[in-house]
């Protein structure tokens, strides 16, 4: 398979959208189009064609490294070195402009303008010297907070203290799976069907929560980045930083499948 095969394939196995892919990596949507049909022509160099298959390669967990080569193979090689001269060379010659003198004339003519507005200013407004009586203050309203119910198989964010999740019944062939995010990370999540339960970016902070029946696939964008609870267990931090995992749960354990 060619280079633009390889992570449309990866891409749709994920589950992911090319404008979720391009929320991840800050690479626009169309370039992403273009390179999954290899067509670099939008990537602006082969500098650029190769970070872009690194960024996307490493957000969808593909290893980068043969589509790099095969890259290099099809499109010139990798670049060569620069000589100091060549690379502190400028391209155009440098053009400096000359400074001109300060104009004072025009600057005091201006001070002195501003002078006489701000006295016409004065005595035109009146102004006895007394302050203006404070504006009294309406009493704060404040609104009672909502409380939602999730349903089978929702999503919600948990309360504002991450550590003390509400405590609620794991049904016989339920899974339940949590995460807090202690960095920002992309998150998928999928029922046994393939229905897609989320697919977001969790800002640092938040905490997630979904339910699903008898079985869980989770995608996480960088392991590093969330602490993982299965079935009422806390798993802690599943991998590394950037690492992509792909994890299926069932209920009654606490592992993967």
């Amino acid at each position: 398979m060619s280079i633009g095969e390889t992570l449309g394939q990866a891409r749709r196995e994920s589950g992911l959208t090319t404008k979720q892919v391009s929320e991840h990596t800050r690479i626009r949507e169309t370039v992403i189009r273009r390179i999954e049909q290899d067509d670099y022509s939008l990537c602006g160099g082969n500098f650029y064609a190769r970070g872009h298959i690194r960024s996307i390669a490493k957000m969808l967990g593909v290893d980068s490294d043969p589509l790099i080569r095969e890259y290099d193979e099809n499109h010139g090689g990798a670049p060569g070195a620069l000589s100091v001269a060549t690379a502190f060379e400028p391209e155009q010659p440098l053009r400096f402009r000359e400074r001109r003198a300060t104009n004072w004339s025009a600057a005091m003519a201006g001070t002195l303008v501003l002078v006489l507005i701000y006295g016409v200013f004065q005595v035109f407004s009146g102004e006895d010297g007394r302050k203006p009586a404070p504006a009294a203050k309406s009493p704060a309203i404040t609104a009672a907070p909502a409380t939602a119910t999730p349903g089978h198989g929702d999503t919600h964010a948990l309360g504002e203290n991450p550590q003390q999740p509400p405590a609620q019944a794991v049904g016989a062939d339920e899974v339940v799976v949590a995460v807090r995010a202690t960095e920002q990370s992309w998150v998928n999540v999928r029922d046994a069907a393939g229905k897609v339960l989320f697919s977001a970016m969790v800002p640092k902070g938040q905490q997630r929560e979904w339910r699903a029946s008898k079985r869980m696939r989770v995608l996480i964008g960088n392991a590093a980045g969330v602490v993982l609870t299965v079935n009422g267990k806390e798993l802690g931090v599943p991998g590394e930083d950037g690492q992509v995992l792909r994890l299926t749960f069932v209920p009654g354990s606490s592992e993967p499948v």
